[in-house]
C-alpha cells in the first residue's frame, strides 16, 4: 500500500472524528460545558441531560456521520481499503482527541456510522444484537459492547475481510473506552434503560 495514502486516510479520519460535535452544539446553544454534567461524557447521552432532546439527537448524528463522511470520502478518492482506515481512524479521533486532551467519547455512534458507510449488512446485524442485548439485558452498553464484540465475525462471516479488520480495531477501542462499564456490569452495578431516565439510544453506553 502507498505510504502516502495511509497517512492521509489515517489523519484525516482522525481529524474529523476529533471534532467534538457534543460539546460544541451544546455551547453554541448556549447550554454550557457538557463535561461539567452528568457523565462528563461529550456524546449525545449528556447532551440529552441538559434537557435539550433536539441537541442530543443532533450530536448523534453528527457523531455517527462524521466516521461514515470520512470513510465514504477518503473510499472516493483513495479506494475502498483507505475509506476503511479513515473509519477506525474517526472513532480513534472522537474517542481521544487531541483538543480534549485525548478525553473524547466512547464512540458507539461512531462506530454504527463507520459499518453504515463502509459495510450496510454489518451495520444492520450489528444494530440487531445492540438492540436485542438492550432489550433483553435492559443494559445499554451491554448492548454496544455485544454489538461490537460480534461486528469483526458477522464481517467475516460474509466475507468481508477488509471490513472485518476495521470493525476489530474500533472493537478494541470501545471495549477500551468501556471498562468502567464492564466492571459495572460484572459487579451487577451498571445502570439500566429506565433507571435515572436513561433512554436506549447508541451513545447511551457512557455511565450515569
Amino acid at each position: 500500500m502507498d505510504i502516502t495514502s495511509i497517512i492521509i486516510a489515517l489523519l484525516g479520519g482522525y481529524a474529523l472524528g476529533s471534532i467534538p460535535f457534543g460539546l460544541v452544539i451544546a455551547r453554541l446553544f448556549g447550554q454550557g460545558d457538557i463535561r461539567a454534567i452528568g457523565s462528563g461524557n461529550i456524546g449525545a447521552t449528556n447532551v440529552l441531560r441538559t434537557g435539550r432532546k433536539d441537541l442530543a439527537a443532533l450530536t448523534l448524528l453528527l457523531d455517527a456521520g462524521k466516521a461514515g463522511i470520512a470513510a465514504l470520502i477518503i473510499n472516493h478518492f483513495l479506494g475502498a481499503p483507505f475509506g476503511l482506515m479513515a473509519g477506525a481512524a474517526a472513532l480513534i479521533g472522537h474517542c481521544f482527541p487531541v483538543w480534549l486532551k485525548f478525553k473524547g467519547g466512547k464512540g458507539v455512534a461512531t462506530f454504527f456510522g463507520a459499518l453504515l458507510a463502509t459495510q450496510w449488512q454489518v451495520f444492520l446485524a450489528a444494530a440487531v444484537i445492540w438492540l436485542l442485548t438492550a432489550f433483553i439485558s435492559r443494559m445499554s452498553s451491554l448492548g454496544a459492547l455485544a454489538a461490537a464484540g460480534t461486528a469483526p465475525f458477522v464481517a467475516r462471516y460474509f466475507g468481508f475481510d477488509n471490513v472485518a479488520m476495521m470493525a476489530a480495531v474500533m472493537a478494541v477501542i470501545i471495549y477500551v473506552r468501556h471498562h468502567e462499564n464492564i466492571m459495572r456490569i460484572i459487579k451487577g452495578t451498571e445502570s439500566k434503560i429506565g433507571q435515572k431516565g436513561a433512554k436506549p439510544t447508541p451513545e447511551s453506553a457512557s455511565k450515569e
